[in-house]
């Protein structure tokens, strides 16, 4: 099968965590007998976080070494440029990324977070505990342009404002946020909401803790910023700061204490996990127990088998939702601590349905658990 991460460049320091929840996976199902007998073997490709590359790339991996299965992705625009590449030669792309939602493929499986599964509750939370007005600041690319607009369509529909919208490069250094973090103390919101990625996010965080700003007060709330970005960017900066995701590190359980254990036996102590590599990992899982049945690769026998398919995952149990291709994951909500991990200030308490349309829309998480 193919993997598709970036293990250099701007997305490098995200994305290389998801191509270890790859590995790590695909070792220890071979480890264990690998898929009927036979074993999985990676074929990786590195489009070193340039957005065409990964369309390249998937090209490459389908045409010439015979792959039908990826494994990749982290952005949506890279995501978008290998979707046309899966559907015209019919392979399988797994997703493990969160993602804006409104879209559909029937080469995609989606196992990261729609908006219905982080944003929705992000909102609520956010204004019952900090305030209605919010300053935007995002990459410039597909998916902060489109949550944006969802969650200031949310915010608006319950009283809210958005005082300002701002976004950089995915390759912004730090002297870039300096005008934005001005406009943010003019503008005085109650929250900043982040949809920065890869290394601006650090410098993001940087600029704000630079510029004297209380996350008690003003704090940066976050789809994107998960364990690894605040390992690089340290506690200090990142303290106090909130991200809606399915998982953290942090949780209990035994199958989420065995994972970590895991990854650090083989990636360092000092390693953390997050919810891009979680997902990378369970869909790996996800994949093996769909190829066991189908005994095939081919894709058109493959993905049926995986539409509907449960697995426990770190973060508890999940499934493919056949409706739509994407995972039903947990809603959860989490604030950054002085060691560096999250504390969570909110759990869903079960797996919300994907909803990538938002048909049920403006309604809490929680409401939407017990409409199940």
């Amino acid at each position: 099968m193919g993997v598709l991460f970036s293990c250099t460049g701007v997305m490098a320091v995200i994305e290389e965590t998801q191509l270890r929840g790859t590995l790590l996976a695909i070792d220890e199902i071979n480890a264990a007998g690998g898929v009927n007998g036979r074993e999985l073997v990676p074929v990786i490709e590195d489009p070193g976080s340039d957005t065409a590359a990964y369309g390249y790339c998937a090209k490459r991996l389908m045409l010439e070494h015979d792959v039908t299965t990826i494994f990749g992705c982290y952005t949506s625009s890279s995501r978008k440029m290998v979707v046309p590449v899966v559907e015209r030669l019919n392979g399988l792309l797994w997703y493990p990324t969160l993602y804006e939602g409104f879209e559909y493929s029937p080469n995609v499986i989606y196992t990261g977070a729609g908006p219905n599964q982080n944003s929705v509750e992000l909102r609520r939370h956010l204004m019952s505990k900090y305030g209605s007005r919010f300053y935007f600041v995002g990459c410039d690319y597909v998916f902060p342009r489109t949550s944006n607009r969802i969650m200031r369509e949310m915010i608006e529909n319950h009283g809210g404002v958005v005082v300002g919208e701002s976004y950089v490069d995915l390759r912004a250094k730090r002297a870039d946020f300096n005008p934005i973090v001005r406009a943010i103390r003019e503008a005085s919101p109650d929250v900043i909401f982040s949809t920065v990625v890869g290394e601006s996010t650090i410098h993001l965080y940087q600029s704000y803790a630079d510029a004297g700003f209380d996350p008690k007060v003003i704090p940066i709330a976050s789809l994107t910023t998960t364990e690894t970005e605040v390992q690089a960017m340290g506690w200090d900066v990142a303290e106090g700061h909130i991200t809606a995701a399915p998982y953290f590190e942090c949780l209990g359980g035994p199958a989420n204490r065995s994972f970590v254990s895991r990854y650090k036996q083989r990636y360092g102590e000092s390693a953390v996990t997050n919810m891009c590599l979680e997902a990378a990992y369970f869909q790996v899982y996800l994949f093996a127990k769909a190829l066991e049945q189908a005994n095939t690769l081919d894709t058109d026998a493959l993905r049926p088998l995986a539409l509907g398919s449960s697995i426990e995952a770190p973060q508890g149990s999940v499934a493919i939702n056949p409706r739509c291709g994407q995972a039903n994951l947990w809603t959860r909500i989490g604030k950054v601590n002085r060691s560096g991990q999250f504390e969570i200030e909110f759990d869903s308490g079960a797996p919300i349905q994907a909803d990538p349309y938002l048909v049920i829309y403006g309604e809490s998480t929680a409401a939407m658990s017990l409409r199940r």
